[in-house]
């Protein structure tokens, strides 16, 4: 016949054992509660932001000043925008462009060289894809096909 203390410990052992893993139980999903909670306040916050935001005038709401970033797409060209909105490559070629050796046009291959890039098919290609972008966008115009120049500003 088993003793008594041994019965009890055995059962106390099972009972620690029971504690511990209902600890680790605990922790876990005091874990899991926490990172709730955060979401949940990042949520409370966003919307208290946006509500804040919304509810102010439309005038007060001014156009952030963007700088170009190099790959950034060209935006449409409107009233008293800055050449700076532009990435610095598109920058580059719109200065070619509105240069003296750009008043008549240029061919892509010419702007190439005007840029110090080597006339390869690769990069005038690349050129000309960045031209058409520009006249499409408003930067630029196209003489004729494949010669480009600047967009001439009205006079008046």
């Amino acid at each position: 016949m088993p003793s008594v203390l041994g019965l009890l410990e055995a059962r106390e052992k099972k009972v620690r054992e029971e504690v511990a893993r209902l600890q680790e139980e605990a922790e876990r999903v005091q874990a899991a509660l926490g990172e709730a909670e955060r979401a949940l306040q990042r949520l409370v916050d966003a919307r208290a932001t946006v509500t804040e935001v919304l509810a102010e005038p439309p005038a007060a709401v001014a156009e952030p000043v963007r700088s170009a970033v190099t790959g950034s797409v060209v935006p449409h060209r409107t009233e008293g925008m800055a050449v700076s909105v532009l990435a610095p490559d598109y920058q580059r070629i719109v200065s070619v462009l509105e240069s003296e050796a750009g008043v008549e046009g240029m061919r892509c291959q010419q702007l190439a060289a005007a840029l110090g890039l080597q006339a390869v098919p690769a990069k005038v290609e690349g050129l000309r894809s960045k031209a058409k972008r520009l006249v499409e966008r408003g930067w630029a115009v196209q003489v004729r096909p494949g010669v480009f120049t600047a967009l001439v500003a009205p006079s008046g």
